[in-house]
């Protein structure tokens, strides 16, 4: 065991530096640098292991894969900073307001649809928070219910393809875009069908919690909402659909289907009059500083990677996972307690360049699990711990836009139902991994 002991110390440095708040790039970058002068000091490391850094970010400049990154994020983006998803969000609700629990329905549909528009978590939570929220608490819908459905639904950006969260996952499982997103849409639009139909039964056993629209402020009448459905609608839903079906019909790889997406955006932005250049400016902004974030955390974590592997970091991490009483059964429930319990923490980009690499070889090359088996399971997982309180970060994300009234109880009391519902979904696809690999053929 004395020869683990320096990957276990590193391993140890990186989250301890990590939750002393400094940032998660330079920890992994910085920790590495340490420990392999160390360990070169010490006679206990080959410098080759450092030299590889350089061919590797060359490879990650170079990495065609990746480019999607920033075309996801700017489609994304723009629909948001254009307004055009506020306005997708107020359709729906009209659509939906004359069924009881209506607007709960229409949050979690919207919350569908931004997922596959943004990809991005706290984008789609404050997105819903500050315009659905107040509306919903008119309304007279419990400050729980409405809290709840808010923040879950926006966490549907982690497993709703064209998730930029499944691209990271991708390149770090060494699996094809392609086939993560297809393995992903059949889990991510059960959760929301899953998360719909508790809304239904809440509003047949429980109607006063989830009341209709009232009728006199369904202020669109019939002709107008179904022209508002055809403009404001529609072409978004289109617009995903191009996005996606390219991908999976093979027409365009994810980097170009990206590109088509946020020239897309643009053209929506325009047609409905919402475009300006303070817009592009604001969406290029954003879309600049998470995909340098991406690319910093991209070289650390190959920095980490390198300098762990040079100590024999990932035998002891194969050896730890295959050993576990249980077999499989235990290496599995051990990898989603740990993935749950750093997603109280972590941001789901570090946990995807930090664990991930380590656990995924075991269960593809070991284990002889699907990768996009896996690659959805993390998802999955991440996106319930991303719940939970008291640290889940939809809750952070939700409470900061929500008003004075809405307690931070109400936020975690709200939540529960809808952990539960994530978790049998979650187990739904560890036990029948033939939800995720069915349209892949396998």
């Amino acid at each position: 065991m004395s020869e683990f002991v320096m990957p276990l110390l590193m391993f140890c440095a990186v989250f301890l530096c990590v939750f002393s708040g400094y940032p998660v790039a330079f920890v992994l970058g910085g920790v590495s640098l340490w420990f392999g002068f160390i360990g070169v000091q010490l006679g206990t490391f080959s410098p080759e292991f450092l030299g590889g850094v350089f061919s590797r970010t060359l490879g990650i400049m170079e990495n065609q894969v990746l480019l999607a990154v920033p075309t996801f994020i700017f489609m994304g983006t723009m629909l948001e900073k254009s307004r055009l998803a506020e306005d997708l969000l107020k359709t729906i609700g009209q659509l939906f307001g004359p069924m009881r629990g209506g607007l709960a329905l229409a949050v979690v549909f919207v919350g569908a649809l931004l997922a596959a528009a943004t990809g991005v978590v706290g984008a789609s939570v404050v997105a819903m928070g500050m315009i659905s929220l107040p509306v919903m608490l008119r309304y007279g819908y419990p400050k729980s219910l409405a809290a709840g459905v808010i923040a879950a639904s926006g966490t549907l950006g982690q497993i709703i393809p064209p998730s930029v969260v499944l691209v990271v996952l991708a390149d770090q499982i060494g699996t094809s875009v392609g086939d993560l997103f297809l393995g992903a849409l059949t889990p991510g639009l059960l959760l929301a069908g899953m998360f719909a139909l508790y809304i239904v039964s809440v509003a047949i056993f429980r109607p006063e919690r989830a009341p209709a629209l009232p009728l006199a402020d369904r202020d669109i009448t019939g002709g107008e909402l179904t022209r508002r459905v055809f403009l404001v609608l529609l072409p978004p839903l289109a617009l995903i659909g191009v996005v996606l079906g390219s991908i999976f019909a093979g027409i365009a790889t994810p980097t170009e289907a990206g590109a088509l997406g946020a020239v897309g955006a643009i053209v929506l932005s325009m047609a409905s009059g919402k475009f300006s250049m303070k817009c592009l400016r604001d969406t290029m902004d954003a879309t600049t500083k998470l995909t340098c974030m991406v690319m910093f955390l991209l070289v650390g974590s190959t920095m980490f990677a390198l300098v762990f592997r040079g100590y024999y970091g990932d035998e002891m991490v194969e050896n730890l996972m295959i050993n576990l009483p249980g077999g499989f059964v235990g290496a599995l429930i051990f990898t989603n307690l740990l993935i749950f319990l750093l997603g109280f923490f972590i941001d789901f980009f570090e946990i995807c360049f930090i664990v991930v690499p380590l656990l995924a070889p075991v269960f593809i090359n070991e284990f002889g699990m699907h990768p996009a088996w896996f690659g959805v399971m993390v998802a999955m997982n991440l996106q319930t711990s991303f719940l939970t309180p008291p640290f889940g970060f939809s809750l952070f994300y939700l409470k900061g836009v929500a008003p004075p009234e809405v307690t931070t109880g109400d936020i975690y009391r709200g939540a529960v139902p809808f952990i539960a519902i994530q978790a049998v979904a979650l187990l739904l696809v560890i036990v029948w991994p033939e939800v995720v690999t069915w349209p892949l053929g396998e």
